[in-house]
This record gives structure tokens, sequence and C-alpha cells, in this order.
């Protein structure tokens, strides 16, 4: 269900915490907040084998009818592809609110708002199914453990506000632009890099890039900003490696 997801604007809807402090840009995107290559090299290997799976089904089980081999094949290659999909091209959603001291961010993954609805639609109608099989024959009634469980669980994950947060992987942070040590652009995915090194209390340090996403119309005056307000910070385009948190240099 990676692709059934309400789309709206959050920005006005989010509780900024500097509300005191003139915006000069605020904007949100979805974007795959993560290193997309090892998911995208698992999809393919999945679309392999979903094609494989497919053609066994196809033609393995004595299937005649090119309809039937194509409609069962099909079915099965692309059953395989949106499951994998749901796993290896998830979403995030990242809200920005820019002034001239700081960088406020709000980040979530929705894809728990589609599953609800889903689970809900799903738990109905394969209950009036049961319903109606149980009128031809009453042992079908243990059949509708299943609506009821899935009921179950949808009521559960739409009550619990500690669910919803921990599967939203919710997040909000700070970014202090004005202190950043170093800009790195990744042109490709429209990331602005900002680093900022950070010092643990046994006197180690280390050295990352908080993640700016940018909408593709605005990418250029984002970017503008930053190098006019930062002229005598270190400046760099390349690819970066990201993290969940953070992102850095290819080694």
């Amino acid at each position: 269900m990676w692709f059934i997801q309400p789309k709206r604007d959050y920005v006005a809807a989010m509780p900024w915490k500097h509300l005191d402090e003139p915006a000069i840009m605020m904007w949100q995107i979805r974007t795959r907040d993560y290193y997309t290559l090892p998911a995208n090299v698992i999809l393919l290997v999945m679309a392999f084998f979903s094609m494989l799976i497919g053609l066994w089904f196809a033609f393995g089980w004595g299937l005649e009818g090119t309809v039937e081999k194509t409609f069962i094949g099909g079915g099965i290659f692309f059953f395989g592809i949106l499951v994998t999909m749901s796993m290896t091209h998830q979403t995030s959603i990242i809200a920005y609110r820019l002034t001239d001291e700081r960088i406020e961010v709000f980040s979530w993954k929705p894809q728990i708002d589609s599953v609800k609805p889903v689970m809900k639609w799903t738990a109905i109608v394969s209950g009036i199914v049961v319903i109606f099989l149980v009128f031809f024959n009453p042992d079908f009634i243990v059949a509708a453990i299943g609506p009821v469980g899935i009921g179950v669980m949808a009521a559960l994950m739409g009550n619990s506000k500690g669910y919803q947060s921990m599967v939203r992987d919710e997040d909000y942070h700070v970014i202090d632009w004005p202190n950043a040590e170093d800009i790195a652009v990744w042109r490709k995915r429209n990331l602005i890099g900002l680093r900022f090194t950070w010092y643990n209390e046994d006197g180690s340090h280390y050295s990352v890039y908080s993640k700016v996403y940018c909408r593709h119309q605005d990418f250029e005056e984002c970017l503008s900003f930053f190098r006019k307000r930062l002229p005598d910070t270190p400046y760099r385009e390349g690819k970066l490696i990201v993290h969940s948190h953070f992102a850095t240099l290819p080694e």
C-alpha cells in the first residue's frame, strides 16, 4: 500500500516552536530518506524471482489457455512487485521552516495512514463475505475470526498514539544553519548537506551532515540562500551517503 498515501499541505499544521522568528521559507517534501541503492537492488532481485515464480505457475500447472497463463503469471509478478515496493520504497514526509536563526524540521513516515483504512475496509468486505457463506454452511462461522482480528488490529492502530508515533518514526529537530562548517550539495536528489561537528563527553568527536531536502523547483533558491548567507563556508558538490538521521561523504 506504499502508493495509497493521503496528499495534503502539512506545513501550516505543524506545531512550530519558534513562531516568534519570521519565516524566510517554508516547504514540505516527500522523499526516500535513506540510502536507496540497496533497496533498488533488492527490488530488481525480487522482480526477477517474482517473474520466475509467475512463469512456473503459468506453465507448470498445466494451464492451456493464453488468457489463464497471462492472468496467473502476470498477477503473481505484479503482486510480488507491489509487496516488495511496500518494503523497499517507503517514503518520508519532511516539513521545513527556515528562519534567520535556524531550520525547524518535522519528519514522519505516512505509510500507517494508508494501512489503517485498507485494513478497515478489508475487515468489512471480508466480514460480509463470511456472513454470506454462513447462510449456506454454519461451519464457516470460524472464518469470522479473520475479519474480526483485522478489525481489532485496525482499531488498536487508530487509537494507540504511542504505536502510531513509533511506526510513523516521528522526529523533530533543529538545524543551526548559521554555524554550518561545510556545505555539500547532491543535485541528483536535490539535497543540501550542512556539516556540523559533535563532541562526546570522552573528548572524541565526529562530523556529519544535516540533511535539507528541497523541492526541485525551489532547489536553486534554497542553495542560493545558504551560499549568500555563508560566503566563507567551504562548498562542494557530489554524492552523499544518506543515513536515517544524517548524511556523510563517500569514503
